[in-house]
């Protein structure tokens, strides 16, 4: 598939087809081109969650929106905020360890949809209860999780903003 083709196909997706397993040639390959994702130091670690009562715990601590309960699996990408301070000092701790694993889970998005797979990107959750449930050592801090797997649902693109609400010219006016 095209890049742009990816890009217009991929939507947040809460439903899942329960009787499809992702397999394991298709993660691994997710995971692949994740690990390509620009980086200021790849200061972020991924927990792929496959246990249906880990799953299902993540589910019970995510609040603010639908949740994925029938995933098959969910990609939990969390800042290495020691990786990340021992190049950047505060900076790498407080903003560019959460800027790679946004991004590396951005690009988990794309390949997840290149491969016929769908995600939704939870950002509301208890972030101490999924650091407990997924047995982070203290300079882990989950960011966000990605639920994984085939779509029961081919949802309509979300409404956006008109380009010329979000862009600004040389400064805002």
């Amino acid at each position: 598939m095209e890049l742009f083709d990816v890009i217009q196909k991929r939507r947040s997706v809460r439903v899942y087809d329960t009787q499809k397993i992702v397999e394991k040639e298709k993660l691994d390959q997710i995971l692949e081109y994740t690990n390509l994702a620009p980086s200021a130091n790849q200061g972020y670690e991924i927990v792929v969650v496959e246990e249906k009562f880990l799953l299902d715990q993540i589910w019970q601590v995510s609040s603010g929106q639908k949740i994925p309960v029938t995933a098959p699996l969910a990609l939990v990408f969390c800042a290495n905020e020691k990786r990340s301070s021992e190049i950047f000092g505060a900076r790498g701790k407080e903003l560019y360890a959460i800027q790679d694993a946004a991004i590396a889970a951005a690009y988990a998005q794309l390949a997840a949809v290149n491969l016929g797979l769908a995600t939704v990107w939870v950002g509301s959750f208890k972030e101490a209860e999924v650091k407990k449930i997924i047995q982070a050592p203290d300079p882990i801090r989950p960011v966000a999780i990605l639920s994984l797997g085939y779509p029961a649902e081919h949802p309509a693109r979300s409404i956006r903003r008109q380009i010329s609400d979000i862009v600004h010219r040389d400064q805002f006016k």
